[in-house]
């Protein structure tokens, strides 16, 4: 019981990676401002990423000045040039060697486009609804929580941000629970091939045609492993590229997107099949550690499949073009790297624990992503002005107040990671976004609870049932995980969304959202 009383009054609220616990202090709950601690390194990383992937732009003032030149000509000019070219074989030679040397280092050197041609949702069925009464009474009923922590559940479900009608496990919502090796299995069929079959409807594109084919799912890694579930599911051609991607957290969907976008620039001609999704049935916590406990509360049931392609007969059916990928890694840092850990309690039952430096490392993480980010995003106002005063603060050693970028100025739309109600309210502040842009994340942690890497795909999915997005309009994914790791996506609409054409989980009762969620203050705070 003393060790009860201790855990009550260390915990702390912590919403990432899926998670939030509780703490005493109020600051520990939030990220640290860190548009406000920028370091210069950072800033470099980004621009070293923008010239080494955009070596080929050097080209173009080249030919822009070729084609001014060119404009001056007249025809006199090129009659007199083809008749001395006529009588010079080698001057001719050189020419047309030069040309075509220079023609195939801008075409090889230039990364192919990558497209999203559709994406799906998985989207339970009814009876897998958890309302907040059924999940209490079936956490009551298996009798292995103590009072005190059922009712520290309770708090973690009432301020967590989730709503009623997010979905659980069947095996989870038997009395008693069966949580076994048949019903995760069941579980991730269910999510894979449900998210598949209806990805593969919606573009008309047979299974036979997929050469790359990425899974990512962190906890649960069965032999054969998931990916080979697909093949086999689908029957896949025998020379696909196949990937499983374990144990790398709530990020790891944009991890697979980036691993996909790599494959597709040295195969040509080819489509690469994403899979993102979380298990709970084998990863429930069945102890009394509440740094382990948070997650029960917060992972729900969910998947999404995405669809690239690098064909440019694509682009015209295509919703989406890749334009960026950026990935930090932090795991070279001890603290980082075992502030999310999964491990044995005292009772030797196995969980996810959450360390107290969470939110700070998760802030680290954040800055250094986002300051790679800015300067291939941010218009050159931004950059120049951002620049200008970091310059000054950090190398001139003046006093003056730092510049913060607008990123609302290079995105329209932003999908951010729904781990849990308390970073969103950090990152809206941190960002300076309006609840407009916070509604998609806002809406499905809401409707759908934390459905780890796939939670970014409900929230595009929500911005376009909404009609809101438009061609041309800039959409921003970022996530952040165990690691620990931060990573992001920059997508450009190619077409405008229409809505009525759409099938989504969300299409019909899109007309019912936005809900207010009351902001209640976390677990543990005043």
């Amino acid at each position: 019981m003393a060790d009860e009383k201790k855990q009550s009054t260390n915990s702390e609220t912590i919403s990432i990676q899926g998670a939030a616990a509780a703490s005493p202090e109020r600051r520990e709950n939030k990220l640290p401002n860190f548009l406000l601690s920028v370091r210069l390194k950072y800033v470099k990383l980004g621009y070293h990423y923008l010239i080494s992937n955009a070596m080929y732009l050097m080209l173009v003032p080249l030919l822009a000045i070729s084609s001014a030149h060119l404009s001056t000509l007249t025809v006199q000019d090129f009659l007199q040039l083809w008749n001395q070219l006529k009588f010079n074989l080698v001057t001719v030679t050189v020419c047309s060697s030069l040309i075509v040397f220079l023609g195939t280092l801008y075409f090889m050197s230039r990364p192919r486009k990558i497209y999203l041609v559709d994406f799906a949702c998985y989207q339970p069925e009814p009876e897998r609804k958890c309302t907040r009464e059924i999940f209490m009474e079936r956490s009551e009923s298996i009798g292995c929580f103590s009072e005190e922590n059922l009712a520290f559940q309770k708090k973690i479900l009432e301020r967590s941000g989730l709503g009623q009608q997010t979905y659980f496990p069947e095996a989870l919502l038997r009395v008693p629970p069966n949580p076994c090796m048949a019903e995760a299995r069941k579980e991730a069929e269910m999510v894979m091939f449900g998210a598949i079959d209806q990805l593969l409807a919606k573009t008309g594109v047979k299974a036979k045609d997929i050469g790359i084919l990425v899974v990512n799912c962190s906890l649960f890694n069965p032999t054969p492993s998931l990916s080979a579930m697909i093949v086999n599911h689908y029957k896949l051609r025998g020379n696909i590229l196949s990937y499983n991607l374990g144990g790398m957290g709530c990020s790891a969907g944009l991890i697979s997107i980036d691993l996909a976008k790599q494959l597709l620039q040295v195969h040509p001609n080819s489509y690469a099949l994403v899979v993102s999704m979380e298990n709970i049935t084998l990863n429930w916590y069945f102890g009394n550690d509440r740094s382990m406990l948070v997650s029960n509360c917060l992972f729900r049931m969910g998947g999404a499949a995405i669809l690239l392609s690098n064909r440019s007969s694509d682009r015209r059916r295509s919703k989406y073009q890749l334009i960026h990928t950026v990935r930090t890694h932090k795991g070279a840092d001890d603290k980082c790297y075992s502030c999310v850990f999964q491990k044995e309690d005292d009772t030797k039952r196995i969980g996810v624990a959450l360390s107290k430096d969470l939110m700070a490392v998760a802030g680290e993480a954040l800055k250094t992503n986002i300051t790679t980010l800015g300067p291939l995003v941010l218009p050159m106002s931004e950059q120049l002005l951002f620049f200008a005063t970091l310059v000054a603060r950090k190398v001139f050693q003046m006093k003056i107040k730092p510049y913060i970028p607008d990123f609302k100025l290079a995105f329209e739309h932003f999908c951010i990671h729904a781990g849990g109600r308390a970073v969103l309210d950090e990152l809206e502040k941190n960002l300076g976004l309006s609840e407009w842009h916070m509604e998609p994340s806002r809406m499905t942690l809401y409707r759908f609870g934390n459905t780890s890497s796939s939670s970014l795909w409900y929230e595009l999915a929500y911005s376009e049932a909404k009609g809101r997005i438009r061609k041309g309009d800039r959409t921003w994914q970022i996530a952040f995980g165990s690691g620990f790791k931060c990573n992001s996506a920059v997508w450009k609409a190619l077409r405008t969304i229409n809505p009525a054409k759409e099938k989504n989980p969300w299409m019909d009762e899109i007309d019912e959202f936005p809900v207010h969620v009351p902001r209640v203050a976390p677990v543990g705070t005043s």
